[in-house]
């Protein structure tokens, strides 16, 4: 199944949801950072959340999701935009920890305590950005909490990464269902109700189904209206351009001391691993630009 976001209204458009089907995106970042599985599943689930929040931006927006953490990944950052493509990388890819108290990957043992912040960049003169306390590290409770208390929405959101045997991932998506300002109590209670007996999004994404039938299975007896759907992929946007600038903007110091060493210079793209290899020469060449700027 090609990964996807599905949008919906229920309940009168009392409640809007989003769910997604992230298999392929989240295998390509284990890929692509040689991740350890307790990391594959915490970017995982990150990367699932930014295709879902991405989808609420329009146009050329971009938010970008920060996981700062005391624990041994230490962070996580994932971008996203408003058509469905994602990128992601953690800060240590390789950490191995032994399961949780219940038998599954210890995200939260991963990611520690820390702070989750939500940038979002509207072509304003200044980004949108709201910061919280990460509750739990295990990332849905902690975009439940960001919600609740840096955009007043009351939220649910569900995340699950499942692995193979040969460290591959097998299953990834999640749902994020939102209560409107009106929402009726007898809504909310529904929707609770709802909430209580749901299975994790990795037995119900194992069982078959799809996004659509994961926001009917959540919003049972409310009145589901799927109103969009669309195509997602992890898609890193990196070019030698771009890692040109970014050599640039290190100064003409910097630079001199590379062109010093007269060596051929790597430099990877954080966030797909990408290699772009520089010659002494083109790095003089981007040295006389630093001048002139």
């Amino acid at each position: 199944m090609q990964d996807y976001i599905v949008r919906a209204t229920a309940a009168s458009a009392q409640i809007r949801a989003f769910a997604c089907t992230s298999r392929e995106t989240v295998e390509t970042a284990r890929a692509a950072h040689n991740t350890s599985p307790v990391i594959t599943a915490a970017l995982g689930r990150l990367l699932s959340a930014g295709l879902m929040m991405g989808s609420m931006l329009q146009g050329d927006d971009i938010l970008t999701l920060q996981v700062r953490g005391e624990g041994p990944v230490r962070g996580l950052t994932v971008t996203a935009d408003a058509d469905g493509h994602v990128k992601g990388y953690p800060i240590v890819p390789d950490v191995i920890l032994p399961a949780n108290s219940i038998g599954k990957l210890d995200v939260g043992g991963a990611v520690g305590p820390g702070t989750l912040t939500v940038i979002k960049d509207m072509g304003l003169k200044e980004p949108y950005s709201g910061q919280v306390e990460l509750q739990t590290g295990e990332i849905a409770e902690d975009l439940t909490y960001y919600f609740a208390a840096s955009e007043q929405v009351p939220s649910c959101v569900g995340l699950g990464v499942l692995m193979e045997k040969n460290n591959t991932v097998r299953q990834a998506g999640g749902f994020i269902v939102q209560l409107m300002p009106f929402a009726e109590d007898e809504t909310i209670t529904k929707l609770e109700e709802n909430l209580k007996g749901l299975p994790s999004v990795t037995t119900m994404l194992d069982a078959g189904k799809t996004p659509e039938e994961i926001l009917n299975t959540v919003l049972a007896g409310m009145d589901v209206e799927i109103t969009a759907k669309s195509p997602a992929a992890f898609r890193c946007d990196c070019s030698k351009q771009r890692v040109e600038r970014a050599l640039i903007s290190i100064g003409k110091r910097e630079l001199q001391d590379m062109i010093d060493e007269n060596k051929d210079v790597e430099v990877g793209c954080q966030f797909c691993g990408k290699q772009y290899l520089f010659s002494p020469e083109e790095l003089a060449a981007l040295r006389e630009r630093a001048t002139k700027e």
